[in-house]
């Protein structure tokens, strides 16, 4: 289910522009690493706003993403 809901994302991006705000934090982590680059402001931008209201497990999902987005 989660690659189904990552792939939708990924093809709707490539078509439309995209509000993340109406996106679930869980669907922001998904995508960390395969936003376009003309996106990647606006998504920066919505996830650092959810980091403090972000649970446990999300913070570890965020945090493990993160470093493989710096590699």
């Amino acid at each position: 289910m989660k690659t189904f809901v990552l792939i939708f994302i990924l093809i709707s991006t490539l078509f439309a522009k995209v509000d993340y705000s109406v996106m679930s934090t869980e669907e922001l982590l998904a995508m960390m690493g395969y936003v376009p680059a003309k996106n990647e402001k606006a998504f920066k931008n919505e996830l650092s706003k959810r980091v403090q209201s972000m649970s446990a497990k999300e913070k570890k999902i965020y945090l493990k993403n993160l470093k493989k987005r710096e590699k």
